[in-house]
């Protein structure tokens, strides 16, 4: 891009008021941590790099424009490798105080969605309605102050919510 990068690209379309609801998906050769963080920072709702397929892409537009978020495979690992260390415990250990104001149910919620499971497979597995579950995963986003599930990977990892290994239980 000549004039800037994707990230101030992203910047700048999420600070206007007329584009402020759209969500962005980085498409970049730069498979860099510090990257990655910076543009999830910049407000992007998905980050993939260049060698994704034609489907993958196709699936990835979806996936963002129904208000999920995504990551290339890859780099997600990375990601749950340099949380994974830092929450201190397994799973159940003490939570950030953000946390405490979670029901019960939103904490096991957010425990799913941290383990990968869609909005389907959380309502199958939960004995729920999808529509129930979209409640209770917009709650979660609104009292903690998330934009996507992206974060709330990342937060239910730092706080100690859930820890690499452990498996979502059903």
């Amino acid at each position: 891009m000549p004039e800037m990068d994707g990230l101030e690209a992203t910047r700048r379309i999420l600070a206007t008021p007329a584009t402020a609801d759209c969500r962005i998906i980085i498409l970049t050769t730069f498979d860099l941590d510090q990257y990655v963080y910076a543009a999830l920072s910049a407000g992007a709702s998905g980050f993939l790099l260049k060698d994704v397929t034609p489907e993958q892409l196709v699936t990835a537009v979806r996936v963002v424009q129904a208000g999920d978020a995504l990551l290339a495979p890859s780099i997600t690992r990375r990601l749950v490798e340099r949380f994974a260390p830092r929450t201190g415990g397994p799973a159940g250990s003490p939570v950030h105080a953000d946390l405490s104001d979670l029901t019960p149910r939103e904490l096991e919620v957010l425990r799913l969605v941290a383990r990968g499971l869609s909005n389907a497979e959380l309502a199958a597995q939960l004995s729920l309605g999808e529509a129930t579950v979209k409640t209770h995963v917009a709650r979660i986003f609104a009292k903690l102050q998330l934009r996507d599930r992206v974060q709330a990977v990342v937060l239910a990892y730092e706080t100690g919510l859930v820890s690499a290994g452990s498996r979502a239980e059903g």
